[in-house]
């Protein structure tokens, strides 16, 4: 069948029912799919429905050639509400991801100078982030609504942190992460240490996975599925705290945390820049 008999609208419509990743594959068919491909009612498709509404949380607004332009400008991460969070558009699907800064969360004792000192860091996409600077029970906590999400999808949570040269005693014990969601519940623990590499964090992960399955194997009860920090290409280390799908049918109240609240030895030079919210990777690598 030849495309570029198609009446425009048609077409349009046909390929606003795809994805992104398509609507860019097939703009290089010929020059009059290109416009179809490329036109407003296309990638008004691929938008939030609440996208207008999202662009008035921008703390600095956007300028726009068409929805195309705007879809892949929201594909990079901006400051909202305030400043409190960013939002931005995973570019093969159009889903939501948000990440809310380290003063949207909960942290246990944060506005106390004693334990934690709220400063600037360069790398950060917010205005501070927060350190520790010592403390013996380590709580962080954070909620966002599953409205604001994208419906029909799941959903992986990160703690976003570093740890300073002086860090002490955060790997002692391993602290437990949760993420919850109605009456769904993930749990895991993670030990607070830095890997150099992906490589590397993988490998501990698939040592830690067999060292469980010994534990089991020994009738040890109780055991956490095993996380690790993983280096990212910003500078910045993820902590996965747990995902959860999100049907979207009921705004209900999605609550994540990391906490280490057993031990009484003193633990120190953990950087918090927040929570980060996206979309799980398909398994298969798609490229635009």
């Amino acid at each position: 069948m030849n495309l570029d008999l198609l009446p425009d609208d048609c077409f349009a419509h046909i390929l606003s029912l795809t994805s992104p990743i398509d609507a860019c594959r097939i703009s290089l068919v010929s020059s009059s799919i290109r416009i179809s491909a490329n036109s407003d009612n296309v990638w008004e498709k691929f938008l939030p429905p609440d996208y207008q509404q999202i662009l008035t949380r921008l703390r600095h607004p956007l300028i726009f050639s068409s929805k195309k332009h705007l879809f892949f400008r929201l594909c990079n991460p901006h400051l909202i509400d305030g400043g409190l969070k960013t939002f931005s558009l995973e570019k093969t699907t159009g889903k939501k991801q948000y990440m809310l800064s380290a003063r949207e969360l909960n942290i246990a004792w944060a506005d106390n100078p004693l334990f934690w000192s709220w400063k600037p860091f360069p790398t950060s996409r917010f205005v501070e982030a927060v350190e520790l600077r010592t403390i013996w029970w380590l709580e962080i906590q954070g909620k966002i609504n599953s409205g604001m999400l994208s419906p029909k999808t799941t959903y992986e949570c990160y703690v976003i942190v570093k740890f300073v040269d002086r860090a002490y005693g955060l790997d002692f014990l391993p602290s437990k992460v949760t993420v919850e969601i109605g009456n769904v519940k993930s749990e895991g623990n993670v030990y607070l240490r830095q890997y150099e590499s992906k490589k590397q964090c993988l490998e501990t992960l698939w040592y830690s996975n067999r060292m469980e399955l010994v534990l089991r194997s020994m009738a040890f009860r109780g055991i956490m599925e095993e996380r690790v920090a993983c280096k990212r290409e910003d500078g910045w280390i993820e902590i996965e705290l747990g995902s959860f799908y999100n049907n979207g049918g009921d705004n209900v109240e999605v609550k994540m945390s990391l906490k280490e609240v057993t031990g009484t030895h003193l633990k120190g030079g953990l950087v918090v820049e927040g929570i980060e919210l996206r979309p799980k990777q398909q398994t298969t690598a798609n490229h635009m």
